[in-house]
């Protein structure tokens, strides 16, 4: 029998590197690596350097974006002068361009860079479903090479966070393997990656001729989205952003081939249940974009399967899963391994149950969310079969565009309630795929790799799915989690405008339905 594996005594001492630092998940992994592992040797953060005079170099990026986050609350409340000798003193901030070769450094300075790292653990990724083909392609896909380029100068292992959605249009029992595509095929190498060489050609190519044959600037970014989407689909993907994340699964194994790799797949991410505090987030998710809406009084019907399982999963129990990786690839180095953190097939919880929760506590509870609701919810929401949900959008849109064209005679200007079906069409054609799912995520070698560590890291280091208490964790958890980390406190002038029962305006920065 192999001896336990243990997360501190593969991670004392190291010098990670970590991408995508600025964002979601890697905040949870990077107060969670601080906060548990306080001896690690130093963690390097590879950040983009801010466009202008004011944004400044990726130390100053840290410092305003990442520092000041209050996923550190935890740590700063319980050991505020060793989180300020850390950051000063372990945490290095290297201004660098991941889409670019060398990170855009000086070959020798990424030389130099490669020879002190021990690990690299990449969560850098576009997470808008509808990016522009280009840069899904540049972030998600491409940069890959460049980020295994240096793990391989290093002799270090490779984590690539990527997503279960890699698995697209595939259905039934979506296992911890390597993704067939469901459409169009593609050339598959005798080490068992695809071969992408003239996938990649063609999509290059399709991008310069948009490129070329666009002149009006404002248009470009369209085309390269509808570009994007198109290509997906016909390869077997619903939409560029999965599509790109199973390119760069694919581009890492070619490139890690014979060394240290190992992917990591989550599912739907949403607020922490446990660590480092319960409830946190940061930003709109899936399942919030239909949430805010509805609050706002902006949805209330959606097309979605009520039956099938929707697979959530809180962000600390991801983040837990890349540590436990992360030391197994840095004890037994030399393999290629994928893990799905996912919930689907250990406690799954079904569209419809998800829902009933929401609603349920919406019209209970809703004073308790402040910036989540500002006013009683006055009405239900329902999920209906793709048909029905298009039917009712075509037969309101022709009743509120013809109400809207009474309004403007009068002077009172466009129907609400137009805005609101926009609203409901735009969340449908982002999200829908994902309430309609027709396979299950399996964990089985997660849970196994759980297994091999001992008592106290599995509870610190918790990745099992059936430590979720669904109702807790999305009426209570997460819904507080959402109105207190997620949300703007509303100004004074919007509470006297919802105290008179005008409901204030969603914020952009509320409205932007597009992280996974």
């Amino acid at each position: 029998m192999k001896p336990a594996l243990n997360v501190h005594a593969a991670l004392s001492g190291k010098r990670v590197l970590i991408t995508g630092s600025t964002g979601f998940l890697a905040k949870v992994v990077l107060e969670k690596l601080i906060r548990s592992v306080p001896d690690i040797g130093r963690i390097v953060l590879v950040i983009r350097g801010g466009r202008g005079k004011t944004n400044g170099d990726a130390r100053t990026r840290f410092e305003r974006d990442i520092a000041t986050s209050s996923v550190f609350d935890r740590l700063r409340a319980e050991k505020p002068a060793f989180l300020a000798e850390f950051f000063a003193e372990r945490i290095e901030c290297i201004t660098g361009e991941v889409t670019e070769p060398c990170f855009g450094l000086p070959l020798a300075g990424f030389n130099t860079l490669a020879r002190r790292i021990d690990l690299v653990v990449n969560a850098a990724a576009s997470v808008n479903f509808r990016e522009a083909l280009d840069e899904a392609l540049a972030i998600n896909a491409l940069s890959v090479q460049h980020i295994a380029e240096l793990a391989r100068i290093a002799n270090a292992p490779l984590v690539q966070v990527s997503t279960c959605y890699v698995n697209g249009y595939n259905r039934g029992d979506m296992l911890e393997q390597n993704v067939t595509p469901a459409r169009a095929a593609i050339p598959r190498h005798a080490d068992g990656h695809y071969d992408l060489y003239g996938l990649l050609q063609h999509l290059q190519h399709r991008v310069a001729a948009i490129k070329a044959d666009t002149s009006d600037a404002e248009q470009l970014p369209r085309r390269l989205t509808e570009l994007g989407i198109a290509e997906a689909n016909y390869h077997g993907w619903n939409d560029t952003y999965t599509f790109t994340k199973w390119m760069g699964e694919q581009l890492a194994m070619q490139a890690m081939r014979g060394k240290t790799l190992t992917i990591v797949r989550p599912s739907i991410i949403e607020s922490t249940l446990q660590e480092p505090a319960p409830g946190w987030i940061e930003g709109v998710k899936v399942a919030d974009a239909i949430i805010l809406a509805y609050a706002r009084g902006k949805t209330s019907f959606f097309p979605a399967k009520p039956n099938e399982i929707v697979d959530i999963v809180p962000a600390d129990l991801v983040a837990n899963s890349i540590l436990l990786a992360a030391a197994e690839a840095l004890t037994e180095p030399g393999a290629m391994r994928i893990y799905q953190a996912c919930t689907g097939s250990a406690n799954p919880i079904s569209v419809g149950r998800v829902i009933e929760l929401f609603q349920t506590e919406s019209q209970r509870n809703w004073r308790n969310y402040e910036r989540l609701f500002y006013n009683e919810p006055k009405h239900g929401f329902r999920v209906v079969s793709r048909p029905v949900f298009l039917l009712m959008l075509r037969a309101m849109s022709l009743g509120a565009t013809a109400w809207s064209g009474v309004r403007r005679l009068l002077g009172a200007g466009e129907s609400p309630k137009l805005e609101a079906l926009r609203t409901t069409q735009l969340l449908a054609l982002t999200f829908s795929f994902y309430t309609a799912p027709r396979y299950v995520f399996h964990n089985k070698s997660l849970m196994a790799l759980a297994r091999r560590f001992g008592s106290e890291d599995q509870a610190r280091y918790a990745v099992d799915p059936a430590i979720i208490d669904w109702p807790d964790y999305l009426c209570r958890i997460h819904m507080t989690g959402l109105n207190r980390y997620a949300l703007r406190p509303r100004s004074p002038k919007s509470v006297e405008a919802a105290a008179a029962a005008a409901p204030a305006p969603t914020t952009e920065a509320e409205a932007r339905p597009v992280k996974i």
